[in-house]
């Protein structure tokens, strides 16, 4: 049975087509004190429970909690998540002297100690978070870089090189030119403060190319506007980004609208980002079902 949250409905669908089962939705009500309420719509017992949810929200976050310890509840076969995109990725360790809350690796392991059987996450910010619980948990790390390089090769982008915006990312990058057989580059940049950062110089490597940047996830977009101007003033005739998690936070697209950058590639792992004038979206959907029925059928066989 595959099931999703609220806000993952959309995803959750396509995934559960991909993998040839019929969606179900879940019975919602909100009461008039806001408490919210949630059931299965038939009986889940000894059934396998695939739950599709990104934690881009507090609310998402407590509803994922709330389907998985449901599925334990209610005596599913085994339940088995799949998240997106995973809120406060990028808070995965506390620097020294701040005091601060790792909640990336705090909220993990509130859904690891939900007791999910497996656990599915989409091109994370760092991995740190799988190793969150005691082993007692199936993980994943998917990576989409095969996907978008499929989708990059279909597009019509002329001579293009990729452009990490920090040496972080650049890894990733690395793997995705030599997939695609096009040069590479990393910007330097400096974070300053918690959405401020820096962008310094690009390569000359990006002049007379299309210029596209690549990242995890657009939050601000701050950096990478930022790049596209060094590439721009390196020499590159365009600008192009790349990005599996269009948070679009804030101004972002306004900010993306007036500048240099002609277009935004990214998936639909957060959710609500579809294909328009500035955006275009491509579903990670196929290659979750991969990955699900890849894990289910060594898991049942077992």
């Amino acid at each position: 049975m595959v099931v999703a949250s609220q806000a993952s409905t959309e995803l959750g669908k396509r995934i559960a087509a991909e993998l040839g089962l019929s969606f179900t939705g879940m019975i919602r009500k909100r009461f008039a004190d806001d408490e919210q309420y949630h059931a299965f719509p038939e009986d889940i017992s000894g059934k396998t429970l695939i739950i599709v949810g990104s934690t881009h929200t507090e609310g998402s976050h407590q509803e994922l909690m709330d389907l998985i310890q449901g599925g334990r509840y209610w005596n599913a076969a085994s339940v088995n998540v799949v998240i997106p995109y995973l809120g406060y990725s990028t808070m995965e360790r506390a620097k020294r002297g701040h005091f601060e809350i790792p909640k990336g690796v705090t909220r993990t392991r509130q859904i690891f100690r939900a007791r999910p059987d497996f656990v599915a996450f989409v091109d994370l910010h760092s991995e740190a978070v799988l190793h969150a619980h005691g082993g007692e948990i199936s993980t994943r790390h998917i990576w989409t870089g095969e996907l978008v390089v499929e989708h990059l090769q279909k597009m019509d982008l002329g001579d293009f090189v990729l452009v990490s915006p920090d040496y972080g990312f650049s890894k990733q990058v690395a793997k995705m030119a030599s997939l695609l057989g096009c040069p590479h580059t990393a910007a330097d940049k400096d974070r300053y403060d918690t959405d401020k950062t820096i962008v310094s110089q690009v390569s000359s490597v990006v002049r007379g190319k299309t210029a596209v940047i690549c990242d995890d996830m657009i939050r601000t977009g701050g950096s990478i506007i930022q790049t596209a101007e060094r590439c721009m003033e390196a020499g590159a005739t365009g600008t192009a980004v790349l990005a599996t998690h269009l948070v679009m936070a804030g101004e972002a697209r306004q900010r993306f609208l007036e500048s240099s950058i002609t277009r935004v590639i990214g998936s639909d792992s957060y959710p609500g980002r579809v294909s328009d004038e500035l955006l275009e979206v491509y579903s990670i959907a196929p290659l979750l079902a991969r990955v699900l029925q890849n894990y289910l059928n060594i898991h049942l066989d077992q």
